[in-house]
């Protein structure tokens, strides 16, 4: 009888210092939860370096093959004088081709509708490494044939865009850090390190500007079409987890 007690003395023995064990590693893992949690973000503006132009060539007839070729005939006029300017053949790309017939509103009905001409539109995309010439591409578009203005992107290069997205996460992680030791001051504590950083997609914007020419007059104006493209506000943004006693 005193054996067993004896026995099971040490059996409860060897569970209280395994319960005392837990209760140390949990005591000490718990300072794995001094952390301060932080997050930043930053801007930085930057000029477009890229522009796509788009107009279009609209023709209309009653014969919808006299219609297809007009157009044809003028947006060739149109690409040729563009790459006579300067522009590589490459950066030109057809974004749109729509035929459509037009109704007369006067003498069709609605079970018998009568077609009055068929409309071809032609859309070209012009696409600028040189910002600059995106006035003078939409004259040189509008004196050789394009009749319809659509809209024009400014944009950023790839290279630019990882420059100004480098320094704005610069700039996020900064904030981050101002952030983390104001905390870190009020409490009284100081930060000894970093333990997990996220950073998020941020935003990098397209400048979209509609434009309206006067077609008819814009061949035979001498004065050059203006265009300014602004800027870009590129952001980024970052979560970080600091560490500190």
């Amino acid at each position: 009888m005193i054996r067993k007690l004896i026995l099971l003395c040490a059996v409860l023995g060897i569970f209280l210092m395994a319960a005392v064990g837990s209760v140390s590693a949990a005591t000490a893992d718990s300072t794995l939860d001094k952390v301060i949690h932080a997050s930043g973000s930053g801007n930085v503006i930057g000029t477009p370096d890229r522009a796509q132009v788009t107009f279009s060539v609209q023709t209309e007839n009653i014969d919808v093959k006299v219609a297809q070729a007009d157009n044809a005939a003028q947006m060739s006029k149109v690409i040729d004088a563009l790459v006579a300017a300067g522009i590589p053949r490459d950066s030109l790309k057809t974004t749109g081709y729509n035929i459509y017939p037009v109704y007369d509103d006067t003498t069709s009905g609605i079970l018998n509708p009568k077609v009055k001409t068929y409309q071809v539109t032609n859309t070209l995309t012009v696409t600028l490494n040189d910002v600059t010439m995106t006035g003078d591409v939409i004259d040189i578009a509008v004196a050789n044939g394009v009749n319809r203005a659509d809209s024009i992107q400014f944009m950023l290069s790839d290279a630019q865009s990882q420059a100004l997205r480098t320094e704005a996460l610069k700039k996020a992680v900064a904030n981050a850090r101002t952030d983390a030791d104001a905390v870190a001051g009020a409490l009284g504590v100081n930060i000894t390190g970093v333990g997990t950083i996220d950073i998020s997609q941020g935003y990098t914007p397209v400048v979209y500007s509609n434009y309206q020419t006067d077609m008819a007059g814009a061949a035979k104006a001498a004065v050059p079409t203006p265009i300014q493209p602004g800027d870009i506000t590129v952001n980024a943004q970052v979560s970080v987890t600091y560490t500190y006693n």
